[in-house]
């Protein structure tokens, strides 16, 4: 084949033109930082790299629910932590309240002081977080949880209980329902209630109450009847069933069926006391109870004795309670320390991430200098070349 002049130039440009195509993209590397910005440069490493990229961003987003979910709880158990304040501020009224030297004006006061703390704790059970929404509504977040009423306070949230996804096939509850947290709390020593029957004239006052042997209570409901002075009668049910008969010293202990329950004063003939199953009382209605109790007043020692065991009743109550909060405080806990946990392997996951990216699409800045100088150094000697052998002809030598 003949090569005229012609062609050699046209050779020859096509190769210039790919040198300089060699040098734009080598340029355009080191301006990105990437070794091939387009899946075309490099079809298998941009597959991976693409991969790496949607592995990294569900990563991330999972981190983001975790710090989300974070926040919340943390936001949750201060409130708790603050509910708990409030709480033992009531019981030390209480027991303060049950003191025999108060007047009625004296206990009219602490029922203040209890309003006052019903309504802190309202607003704690209201708390809402960064974004406005009522962390112990359920799903009605947006819905304010609780509202006072006549007997404590309404519950207008729900029952659920939100999950987030913190990383694959791994959910945790982001908060607590406001019904769990302030309505299911039982009543008594968490398993029976003792409660002096109305319209006792005696002056027999509950105060401990155990369960001795587990195996042997029934949960059945008890009446404690006293037939005589220091005689009491123990029946079941409605029907009321015999159980067991015995005598009674102030402050001593009545068991039977495997519970002990303590009584300190005199019951008179005909007196009795009730034995239930806990049963489950909002926090709301324990302090409403206390305040009713305590602006009702004392005008007979038989109401003054009603007013003992109402107190009483409200002590174990918010035991009851300051149990139920620490309780939830403690899954908190747990859910807080998975949060951590699953954050630590979501960092780790992500830098290998990131660095896997990195190896397969991060430019080498020392090669690709390198690369650059050889190129413009082969462009230069070409054009030099070039230009020489444009110089060149037969007629040079004639």
């Amino acid at each position: 084949m003949r090569v005229t002049q012609s062609l050699s130039q046209t050779q020859f440009l096509a190769a210039i033109n790919t040198l300089e195509s060699n040098i734009n993209q080598t340029q355009n590397q080191m301006g990105s930082g990437l070794q091939f910005t387009t899946a075309a440069q490099n079809p298998t490493a941009a597959g991976s790299v693409n991969n790496f990229n949607q592995a990294l961003a569900q990563s991330q987003q999972y981190g983001t629910n975790a710090t989300s979910a974070q926040t919340n709880l943390n936001t949750e158990d201060n409130a708790l932590s603050q509910v708990q304040t409030q709480l033992q501020a009531l019981r030390t009224l209480a027991l303060e309240a049950n003191s025999g030297t108060l007047t009625n004006s004296n206990r009219s006061a602490i029922a203040t002081q209890a309003a006052q703390i019903q309504n802190s704790l309202l607003a704690l059970a209201n708390t809402q977080n960064g974004n406005g929404e009522y962390i112990f509504g359920g799903f009605a977040a947006q819905t304010q949880p609780f509202t006072l009423s006549a007997t404590g306070a309404t519950y207008n949230g729900d029952q659920g209980q939100r999950q987030v996804q913190i990383a694959a096939g791994q959910t945790v509850a982001d908060g607590d329902n406001g019904n769990t947290v302030f309505n299911q709390i039982k009543t008594g020593n968490g398993t029976f209630a003792v409660s002096a029957t109305a319209g006792n004239s005696g002056s027999g006052i509950v105060g401990a109450t155990t369960v001795s042997n587990p195996a042997a209570y029934d949960g059945g409901t008890y009446s404690i009847t006293f037939t005589a002075p220091g005689t009491y009668t123990v029946t079941e049910g409605a029907a009321a069933t015999p159980v067991t008969t015995g005598t009674y010293t102030d402050g001593g202990t009545i068991a039977f069926n495997g519970v002990q329950v303590t009584l300190s004063g005199q019951p008179a003939t005909g007196d009795s006391f009730t034995l239930a199953p806990s049963t489950n009382q909002s926090l709301f209605t324990t302090v409403q109870n206390l305040v009713s109790a305590l602006q009702t007043g004392v005008s007979t020692p038989a109401s003054s004795t009603s007013l003992n065991n109402s107190i009483n009743a409200a002590i174990n109550n918010i035991d009851q309670a300051l149990s139920q909060s620490s309780n939830v405080r403690a899954t908190i806990g747990g859910r807080l320390n998975s949060i951590t946990t699953q954050q630590s392997v979501a960092t780790s996951q992500q830098t290998q991430l990131q660095q896997s990216i990195s190896n397969l699409q991060s430019l080498d800045f020392a090669s690709a200098i390198t690369t650059l100088d050889q190129q413009n150094t082969t462009l230069s000697a070409a054009l030099q070349a070039f230009n020489l052998t444009q110089g060149l002809s037969l007629f040079k030598f004639l």
